[in-house]
């Protein structure tokens, strides 16, 4: 299948669909003999050292201490759940990785010769949307990794924020959130990249008048993503900071009331006015993005 012809497989499926009952598309007698031996189920063992990382790889990191994990409960149970890939389509005898390569880093420490693998005859397009659904699923990227990842779909595939959601099971605020933190300056980036900050913090950055500086301050002090939000609004420097950044929205309401504000607004993060007659009244919240107000949503709609 070339990359602009062909039928669409449907990922946004998942990637249950990849991995189950066209196990082995585009894979031929011929690879089987050179390449590889056939496993249960249809699943071929391909030797370790045929294959190679994918270049569609979203991921850009891999935890050491995590390996050493996967690595010793490799050699005593073996890989559990085959990797994925394609042909390689520069190395002949070779296959390219497109989901899995932790477990085949961790495989190569263990120093397995083979390991099970599914292989499949995908496009550039279906094997960087594979990848990125593969580790957004699995909470395997860190925020900039998901971030770079759509960014690429977007200017290289020409997606749409909209079939990027369906793609991956996310909202399109999320999408289009992820993306806003490719505004970062390095130094936010680095942090992000690191796992100082998360997308929350750095989503709060991008409303910073100084985000160096907050971003220094957040992983100093270990403030939440609510403290960076409040600062980043100009609020939170203290009481006195807090009821300057409010003005004169509780001038003549009661005690209270404006201590019911404050505590919303410090569980919320977000500015709460509560507005009360002696016949009922209403309470008014501001956000400020479409991913705060997605927050918002989730909490009231979280159940019990």
């Amino acid at each position: 299948m070339n990359e602009n012809g062909g039928k669409r497989r449907g990922l946004g499926r998942g990637l249950d669909a990849l991995l189950g009952g066209d196990a082995n598309i585009g894979a031929t007698d011929q690879d089987t003999h050179h390449s590889g031996r056939e496993a249960a189920g249809g699943i071929l063992r391909l030797p370790v050292g045929d294959i190679r990382p994918g270049k569609f790889q979203p991921r850009r990191t891999f935890d050491d201490g995590a390996l050493e994990e996967l690595k010793a409960s490799i050699e005593e149970k073996g890989v559990l759940q085959p990797i994925l890939v394609r042909r390689h389509p520069d190395e002949a005898g070779c296959w390219e990785l497109i989901a899995g390569e932790r477990r085949w880093l961790a495989a190569q420490r263990a120093q397995l010769h083979e390991i099970p693998a599914v292989v499949h005859d995908l496009s550039d397009r279906e094997t960087l949307e594979v990848g990125l659904v593969e580790n957004v699923q699995r909470t395997d990227l860190n925020p900039l990794e998901e971030a770079e990842g759509y960014s690429r779909l977007i200017a290289d595939f020409h997606y749409t924020q909209e079939a990027l959601s369906k793609i991956v099971g996310k909202s399109r605020s999320h999408v289009a959130n992820m993306l806003r933190l490719l505004k970062l300056n390095d130094g936010a980036r680095k942090l992000l990249d690191s796992g100082a900050l998360s997308a929350g913090h750095g989503r709060a950055l991008l409303a910073a008048a100084d985000p160096d500086d907050l971003a220094a301050k957040i992983v100093r002090e270990g403030l939440s993503v609510r403290q960076a939000e409040r600062l980043a609004q100009g609020r939170g420097r203290g009481r006195s900071g807090a009821a300057a950044g409010r003005g004169g929205g509780r001038t003549g309401k009661d005690a209270d009331t404006v201590a019911l504000e404050r505590a919303l607004e410090e569980r919320l993060g977000l500015k709460v006015v509560i507005d009360h007659k002696d016949t009922g009244g209403q309470i008014s919240i501001r956000y400020n993005s479409l991913e705060q107000l997605d927050d918002l949503l989730a909490r009231l709609l979280e159940k019990p």
